[in-house]
């Protein structure tokens, strides 16, 4: 079966594929995914944007200019720390805080140098304090969802799928955050947003996952034939194609934004929220069913009830194999003491044949005893004769 025709029958569900008994595979996979994104966040870090680091922005439109002419206009009215970001015909460029005198010598710098109107340049001044209370208020409520997280899935389900998705999310956020510092992109408060977002869909597959692995684990007892790996797998593999199917829906129009809208519309605004949504929803995806699962189900085996039921199935297999064992042995016995139809033939070929040495034998012996009774008659009778005769 080629890789195609296997990879379409996954996912039409008519074959399931063994995840829950791979976990080092995934495991090695997250390990190097994660390593790789903390990597990135210690050597590139995080570009804060204005917003949270704070700083000057100027806005402006300027369709017949390059980058090297805004930035030495930018620069020229005294500006050190300048970045510049073009969105369609928008330019806009970032700089360090500065005062209001000096942003009005930066502005006039632009109007002169790029021929730009006064009025049509629009500037904004952002403190660091301002930047720091929405890192703050960000932190905030990232612990807070996370705190609600684990309560809601401690009450509908248990506190083991609770750490289990609390894993996987941070997992999420790491390897997001990860690329998101090798790609060099700006965090802004858009970027807070699909942060969240994503966490929302990565705790939405992983309560699919659990709500259909809690009903099929449901009947497990002391005389089931399946263990809870096993159970948990079939599970996963009936919600698979459902997660791939509302996924595949889901990036499509994100990547329209990310791949698209930014490089042939400018779509510049967007593409710190649909950079994160991207990675997310791919990563999201593949914790919750590559993540979370594996950890719920070694958490599950380690429990008394689900530890004794594996045992009772490796009991019963054992028996098993031992009565197959006993009854070839058996068999084998019984064909060794009862004879071999061919040695039966061989043996009545025998007899026959002894028969037949035995009659030869008799006869011979009547005739020679016939032969000799009839030679000594008349002897015995001409004696006789002699006797009377004489």
């Amino acid at each position: 079966m080629g890789l195609r025709a296997a990879t379409s029958r996954i996912y039409r569900g008519e074959i399931s594929a063994d995840i829950v008994g791979r976990p080092k595979i995934w495991y090695t996979i997250s390990g190097l995914l994660l390593a790789l994104s903390i990597a990135g966040l210690l050597v590139q870090g995080l570009n804060f944007g204005v917003e949270f680091k704070g700083g000057s922005v100027f806005t402006f439109k300027a369709p017949s200019a390059s980058i090297e002419q805004v930035r030495t206009a930018v620069g020229d009215g005294g500006a050190h720390q300048v970045i510049v970001q073009k969105a369609g015909e928008d330019w806009r460029v970032t700089t360090e805080s500065m005062s209001s005198s000096h942003v009005t010598e930066v502005k006039t710098s632009i109007t002169e140098e790029l021929k730009v109107p006064a009025a049509k340049v629009s500037t904004q001044v952002v403190g660091a304090s301002w930047g720091g209370e929405i890192q703050k208020k960000a932190w905030q409520a990232l612990i807070v969802f996370m705190i609600l997280i684990i309560a809601y899935l401690s009450v509908a389900f248990e506190w083991r799928m609770a750490v289990a998705a609390v894993v996987a999310l941070v997992h999420d956020l790491v390897i997001t955050a990860g690329i998101y510092a090798w790609s060099g992109f700006e965090v802004t408060p858009a970027t807070l947003l699909g942060f969240l977002t994503i966490l929302g869909y990565s705790l939405y597959d992983a309560v699919v996952v659990f709500d259909m692995i809690k009903e099929v684990t449901k009947p497990l007892g002391p005389t089931s034939k399946t263990t809870y790996s096993e159970a948990a797998n079939q599970a996963l593999s009936s919600t698979l194609v459902r997660s791939l199917n509302t996924s595949l829906v889901a990036i499509l129009p994100v990547g329209a934004i990310l791949f698209i809208g930014t490089t042939l519309f400018g779509a510049g605004t967007l593409k710190d929220l649909s950079l994160a949504l991207f990675v997310g929803m791919i990563v999201g995806t593949y914790s919750s069913i590559c993540v979370a699962t594996p950890l719920l189900v070694q958490f599950k085996e380690r429990e008394p009830k689900y530890r004794q039921i594996r045992e009772n199935i490796a009991r019963r297999e054992r028996n098993a194999s031992k009565q197959v064992k006993t009854a070839k042995v058996t068999a084998g016995a019984g064909a060794a003491g009862k004879p071999d139809a061919g040695d039966a033939d061989d043996a009545g070929d025998h007899a026959d044949a002894s028969g037949d040495r035995d009659d030869v034998r008799s006869t011979v012996t009547v005739r020679k005893v016939v032969q000799t009774g009839s030679r000594q008659q008349p002897k015995r009778g001409t004696r006789q004769q002699r006797r009377g005769g004489k």
